[in-house]
């Protein structure tokens, strides 16, 4: 053989090699051009899949960095307990008591007060669940019988909703916890995926974070006070009168009573207003309240509220009465601070953001705030909040003896001119009101006046002051948490409560008779002598039908008692001289 085939020939590895390549090169032209294109996966859909790769407990889920393989149809995650389960979380300060199904609370309860059956006997539960009516004995379970509980998880979609709120839920806590303390509960049935995480601090302020993702995708989820608020005990006035929906916006607060607030069915499920500072429930004297998380900016809240119905029976008749309820929710996951606890002014105020406007001291606050203030500091040093009131009257009293003075002396010019003034009335009494002639007996009656230098409402100027004073304090006795069972001694067991056995009215109405009869009249007109007679008895008769605070009978007691000493020491020393006969006047 020559050597020139033998050059062309080629040896056998170098022919594979070729082979090889040649392959290669024709299986990524085909790929490229004519092979079917995978389906894309968008990230979302890519979730579920990672979710079956988290453990429960670890930070939000999170992917372990090993790689998974990802299906077409995510395998699903079921998470959930399979027995009930109570869970108790308590301070120094309060009891609250969840259960795993629902991750909701049972009972909250707030050891440094008693509820209204009876003073020092029964802990204060603002969950309505079980709490006897003390005038009927009979046990009320709102939540129950309007099927919603405090701290359930808020959806848009009802039928998801009822789902969250009546799944057993796993919680790796155990079922006695001691604050500061952490709970956390989580649930899945392989679509549906929830979870709360509550922190508890030894104060009333506890924080909470919830979120909820459908087939990995998020959902917006609040928190809501469900099933009722407040003390059911009270008996006047009704406690539903006493609950109202707050938020505030904008630095405002608005206070919606249960009139004010939509049936359910009004109410849009996906309609969530924004914009709110903080929003919450209360009652006269305690409040829950959704606050932002510390340091988040306000205004961010959203909020819905709306009102549901429960049966009742009054005087013996079967009957509905409405159940106020709200939800609030942030951005996805809902990050919140709850307080749950009293309206005491001190401790609101010192909130972020503030909500000592929860304290309400009505139209006449630029008295009331004063004056629950001076009895605040008053009781620094007079530890019993009766005597308090007390010693305050006694200040206020002296502070207005001048008054006193100068209405006495009033009084005595007044009684002086009396039957002049009684004989221009005599000559006018036969026109009516609407006569012309009536103008000319006024301009008699003032000119009279204004000769001796009389001021016309001279005579009543104390009790024209008093009256603001006596309205402003009674707002405060009533609002003030302090005041609340506060007791002053004997029978008085809670100076914002009426007396019981009306005793104190009675005491407080002959007082006042006493100081009347002592005090001259302005007046020598029999009828009206006589309605200023009758003035206390419709006092006592004010304060036995209506439910005005005993705190306030010890005050006008005190007044009526101090006035008594205050009058006869002016009669004493300021005797008034007898009437003389009226002075002669022109005929009409």
């Amino acid at each position: 053989m020559s050597e020139a085939p033998q050059k062309k020939d080629l040896r056998p590895e170098l022919r594979i090699f070729i082979a090889s390549a040649l392959s290669i090169v024709v299986i990524l032209l085909w790929a490229k051009f004519f092979a079917p294109k995978p389906p894309v996966r968008s990230p979302q859909a890519d979730q579920p899949a990672a979710a079956a790769t988290a453990t429960p407990g670890s930070p939000n889920n999170a992917v372990p960095a090993t790689p998974t393989l990802v299906t077409a149809t995510p395998p699903a995650v079921v998470l959930g307990d399979k027995i009930e389960r109570t869970i108790v979380v308590e301070s120094d300060l309060y009891r609250v008591e969840f259960s795993n199904r629902g991750g909701v609370v049972k009972s909250w309860k707030l050891k440094q007060y008693k509820d209204d059956c009876s003073y020092g006997q029964r802990t204060l539960d603002l969950v309505q669940n079980g709490q006897k009516d003390c005038s009927k004995s009979k046990e009320k379970d709102v939540p129950r019988e309007t099927g919603g509980w405090p701290l359930s998880v808020a959806l848009d979609d009802q039928n998801l909703e009822n789902m969250a709120n009546s799944a057993l839920y796993v919680s790796s806590s155990s079922d006695k916890l001691t604050a500061p303390a952490n709970l956390d509960f989580t649930w899945s049935d392989g679509h549906l995926e929830i979870s709360k995480h509550f922190h508890f601090d030894e104060g009333y302020v506890a924080k909470a974070e919830v979120s909820a993702k459908l087939d990995g995708k998020p959902l917006t989820a609040g928190l809501a006070w469900l099933g009722g608020f407040g003390d059911l005990t009270v008996t006047n006035p009704r406690p539903i009168d006493t609950v109202s929906v707050v938020y505030s916006e904008g630095g405002k607060l608005n206070a919606l009573p249960y009139k004010k607030v939509d049936d359910w069915d009004k109410v849009a499920r996906g309609l969530w207003l924004g914009g709110k500072d903080w929003t919450g429930i209360e009652d006269r004297y305690f409040a829950a309240v959704f606050l932002p998380a510390s340091g988040a900016a306000q205004g961010k809240l959203e909020t819905r509220y709306w009102k549901v119905w429960h049966p009742v029976q009054i005087e013996g008749k079967n009957d509905a009465e409405p159940v106020p309820q709200i939800a609030t929710a942030t951005s996805s996951p809902t990050d919140l601070r709850i307080y749950v606890g009293p309206k005491d002014y001190d401790v609101l105020k010192k909130m972020s953001p503030p909500l000592h406007s929860l304290v309400n001291f009505g139209l006449l606050e630029v008295i009331s705030d004063p004056l629950f203030h001076a009895l605040k500091w008053l009781h620094a040093y007079i530890p019993n909040w009766g005597w308090a009131i007390v010693a305050m009257t006694l200040v206020i009293n002296m502070l207005l003896f001048p008054l006193r003075i100068s209405s006495y002396k009033t009084t005595m010019k007044m009684q002086r001119v009396a039957p002049e003034i009684k004989a221009i009335n005599e000559r006018y009494k036969k026109y009516s009101m609407r006569d012309p002639r009536k103008a000319e007996m006024n301009k008699e009656v003032m000119a009279v006046y204004a000769r001796e230098g009389i001021n016309p409402v001279g005579g009543c100027f104390q009790m024209l002051v008093q009256m603001p004073i006596w309205i402003g304090l009674n707002r405060a006795l009533g609002s003030a948490i302090e005041m609340r069972h506060a007791a002053w001694f004997g029978w008085i067991g809670d100076l914002s409560a009426r007396d019981p056995y009306y005793i104190l009215p009675v005491i407080m109405a002959a007082s006042m008779y006493l100081a009347t009869k002592m005090t001259p009249m302005t007046t020598t007109d029999p009828q009206q002598q006589a309605m200023m007679k009758f003035m206390p008895l419709s006092f006592a008769f004010m304060f036995i039908i209506f439910p005005i605070s005993s705190g306030l009978a010890v005050y006008i007691l005190t007044s009526s008692l101090v006035g008594i000493v205050q009058q006869w020491y002016l009669n004493r020393t300021h005797p008034i001289a007898p009437i003389g006969k009226p002075a002669k006047t022109k005929k009409a």
